[in-house]
């Protein structure tokens, strides 16, 4: 009995012994910055040691590599309570560049146009506002219409509005609480589209995609740009407290720009700080998203024509939805005139946009009308609610098609 109780307490001694010996053979180096450890590898001089090539013994030969995140950009996220702001802030970064997208996708397709796309994401906004889907749900859509594209040759017109109302039913299951059934998504196509055939192209997508279903979309970015931009309390960084309006605004500024096929040029992020600009200044767009003027240049100056088409159409009053609750309305997928105002922002490009130099604003960006202008406006908007369609009917959508 004395031998084993002498053998159990020298259990832990020999353990700790093991350990100090294990800890005294680590060679530990700090980098140059002396701010953080790193691992030391075998270098050239040292690749002939015998104890180079051990695995067993190669704990010899190593010490602590930097396993620190260290971003990019700066975060401008405030300090979490639940993760590092450093370790979140880069994960969305390496999100947004993993979803590869492919400007010339359409040149796969010859059968298709840039204006077809247009009209197709056009309807897919129109149908999820019948269906008060919200912008994350139609955006996730058109991200994996795109992406889908891009894998596929030889598509014709015929079958885009199957591939779109497939992506719009994924995203729709990915993102909404309650999404609309298959039989929902097959009635807005007026039986062009039956639900064995979404069903069937849903599982094409998917494979195509590679399950890959939660890139960081344009409105994603815009929602945590907004957000850091009002925040006062960081405690609250998952209560939205930035105006709707606002955030309405620079999102329809975004659903237009994304009709445009070029939009692929540039990542999610930089598309939503570019937007943001238009609405703000260099100096905020930069804080809150760590962005810096040559990175959003280009993107900025692309979208001065579909901003300034915004801006003569003026502020358009948010929509109210019967069953969304109005702290979360702005947050549902609305339609506009966008075909309209894409037809009038190309032939701004077309131009070299003489005739507006007398636009007060500079450098183009799009500020919001004076408040007293607001507010006469608000007076002869009517109260009432404007009608949905109840239903969306194919010949219009092969109408625009067909041109």
């Amino acid at each position: 009995m004395r031998r084993l109780k002498r053998k159990a307490c020298s259990a832990p001694l020999t353990c700790f012994a093991l350990i100090l010996a294990l800890l005294a053979s680590l060679k530990v180096s700090l980098s140059p910055d002396y701010t953080s450890p790193q691992r030391w590898s075998p270098g050239p001089e040292q690749e002939d040691h015998p104890q180079a090539s051990r695995i067993n013994a190669g704990l010899l030969y190593y010490d602590i590599q930097n396993i620190f995140v260290t971003p990019v950009h700066c975060a401008p996220l405030p300090a979490l309570c639940w993760a590092s702001k450093d370790v979140v802030w880069t994960n969305m970064l390496e999100k947004d560049k993993s979803y590869t997208r492919d400007v010339h996708m359409l040149e796969k397709h010859p059968h298709l146009q840039p204006k077809m796309r247009a009209v197709l994401l056009d309807w897919l906004m129109e149908v999820s506002e019948v269906y008060k889907l919200h912008r994350e749900t139609y955006h996730l859509a058109q991200d994996y219409f795109d992406r889908f594209m891009a894998t596929q040759r030889n598509v014709f017109k015929s079958t885009l509005q199957l591939i779109g109302i497939t992506c719009l039913f994924i995203a729709a299951k990915v993102e909404e609480m309650y999404p609309p059934k298959v039989h929902q998504f097959a009635y807005v196509t007026d039986e062009a589209c039956t639900e064995d055939d979404i069903l069937s192209m849903e599982i094409i997508v998917m494979k195509e995609l590679k399950w890959s279903l939660s890139p960081q979309t344009p409105i994603s970015w815009l929602n945590v740009y907004m957000q850091v931009a009002y925040l006062t309390d960081s405690e609250k960084l998952l209560i939205p407290t930035y105006p709707q309006q606002t955030f309405t605004q620079i999102a329809q500024l975004l659903d237009l720009c994304l009709l445009d096929v070029r939009c692929l040029e540039f990542s999610n992020g930089v598309l939503a700080a570019s937007a943001l600009f238009h609405f703000s200044s260099l100096e905020l767009v930069e804080n809150v998203s760590a962005l810096k003027r040559v990175e959003v240049e280009e993107c900025v100056r692309w979208m001065v024509p579909f901003a300034m088409v915004l801006r003569e159409a003026g502020d358009s009053r948010m929509k109210a939805f019967l069953g969304i609750p109005p702290e979360d309305t702005h947050n549902i997928q609305s339609h506009a005139p966008f075909l309209t105002w894409l037809d009038k922002a190309h032939s701004y490009q077309n131009t070299d946009l003489e005739h507006h130099s007398s636009c007060p604003v500079p450098s183009g960006v799009l500020t919001p009308p004076l408040s007293s202008e607001k507010a006469e406006e608000a007076v002869r908007v009517e109260a009432a609610v404007p009608k949905m369609r109840p239903r969306m009917s194919l010949p219009s959508l092969q109408h625009h098609l067909l041109e």
